[in-house]
């Protein structure tokens, strides 16, 4: 009887100790199901997406609450053309990104992060792009005056050619000429 009264103490000492943890840790289900929503609706069609954006910004005019906030930014950096937005998208989760705020505000700067880093990529892309136009202009300009050179270097070739055969043709009348 005493080991079962120890067994019970113990056990609303736990079921205590849990609760007092549960309501102390932050409660991450919303950010989660605000990311999860935007990850079925990136896998659903057009009508679908463009539906979960129109309830998003439903709930988000009604109620602007950091997980509102996150699950709009969330589908606007998501997804496809035309629907995505991601410049909205950093500034929505701009005043909620905070890595050491678990839940809402690390979900929000590690989308944040990924934004940025698209940005760059994008940056650095067009970067590259513009990069390889000019080298390509840079290149069809060298070409244009290798040609050129080359077919003057031609002219002068057949010329030299035209005076030789000028010069062999006088020598065989002047040998003609002699005999």
């Amino acid at each position: 009887m005493r080991v079962l009264k120890v067994a019970l103490g113990i056990l609303a000492l736990l079921c205590a100790g849990c609760a007092a943890l549960e309501m102390q840790g932050p409660n991450l289900a919303p950010s989660d199901d605000a990311l999860g929503e935007a990850l079925h609706a990136v896998r659903a069609p057009e009508p679908e997406q463009r539906a979960a954006l129109a309830r998003a910004r439903r709930a988000f005019a009604a109620d602007p609450s950091p997980v509102n906030r996150l699950r709009m930014a969330a589908l606007l950096a998501l997804l496809p053309p035309p629907l995505r937005d991601q410049p909205r998208a950093a500034d929505l989760l701009a005043p909620i990104a905070d890595p050491r705020e678990p839940g809402t505000g690390r979900s929000a700067a590690l989308l944040a992060t990924a934004l940025a880093e698209q940005r760059r990529l994008a940056a650095e892309i067009e970067r590259l792009t513009k990069e390889g136009e000019r080298a390509a202009r840079e290149r069809e300009r060298l070409d244009r005056e290798h040609e050129k050179r080359e077919e003057a270097l031609r002219e002068q070739v057949e010329a030299l050619r035209t005076i030789e055969r000028n010069i062999q043709e006088r020598e065989e009348k002047l040998r003609r000429g002699q005999r």
